[in-house]
C-alpha cells in the first residue's frame, strides 16, 4: 500500500476574527472555531486519500487552551498523523496571533477522524503516513493508543444509544 508524508496533507488557513464571530465575552465562538477545524481537517483527509469524499467519523477532542480575541488572527493548521485501513486521524492546532504585538499563542488543539469513501459511499483503503518532524513523529507514535481509545469510546457510545429514548419529551 502506498504511503505519504504527513506534510503532504498539511493545510494552513489564517483568517481575521470578525465581530460577528464573537460571543458575549468578546472571544471567538467555539462553534465558529469548530467549523474552521472541520473544514481544514476535511481538506487534509481528502489531500491524503485523494478521493472526492471524506466524512467526519469522530471529533475526539477539541481543547480550548487560550481565548481568541477580535484583535487576533486565527491560524488553523491540520495534517494526517495516523491512519488505519480506511480511516485517518487528523491533528489540528490553532495559533492565535495578536496582530498589533505579534505575540503568538497556542489557542486550541484537536483530533478528528475521517473515513475516505468511494463513489458508492463505501470506505476505501487509505495510504499509510510517514512522519518526518519531531512533532509528526510524536503524534504518529501516540496515534495507535488514541485509535484504540476511539474504538472503545465508539463501542460505549453505541451501547449507550441502546438506552436512550427517541421519544419527544412532550409525547406520552
Amino acid at each position: 500500500m502506498e504511503t505519504k508524508k504527513s506534510n503532504e496533507s498539511r493545510i494552513v488557513n489564517t483568517a481575521q476574527v470578525l465581530s460577528c464571530d464573537l460571543n458575549n465575552y468578546n472571544t471567538l465562538f467555539g462553534g465558529v472555531l469548530m467549523k474552521k477545524l472541520d473544514d481544514a481537517a476535511t481538506l487534509s483527509a481528502r489531500r491524503h486519500s485523494r478521493v472526492k469524499e471524506c466524512v467526519t467519523a469522530s471529533t475526539d477532542s477539541i481543547d480550548f487552551l487560550q481565548p481568541i480575541h477580535q484583535t487576533d488572527s486565527v491560524c488553523v493548521e491540520s495534517f494526517v498523523t495516523y491512519t488505519g485501513r480506511t480511516s485517518m486521524e487528523i491533528f489540528c492546532k490553532v495559533i492565535a496571533e495578536d496582530i498589533i504585538t505579534g505575540e503568538r499563542r497556542m489557542a486550541a488543539t484537536a483530533f478528528l477522524t475521517f473515513v475516505a469513501l468511494d463513489e458508492n459511499k463505501q470506505p476505501v483503503h487509505v495510504p499509510g503516513v510517514i512522519p518526518e518532524t519531531e512533532e509528526e513523529k510524536f503524534l504518529y507514535q501516540t496515534g495507535k493508543e488514541r485509535a484504540e481509545m476511539r474504538k472503545l469510546r465508539r463501542q460505549k457510545s453505541k451501547a449507550l444509544a441502546e438506552y436512550i429514548s427517541l421519544k419527544k419529551p412532550w409525547d406520552k
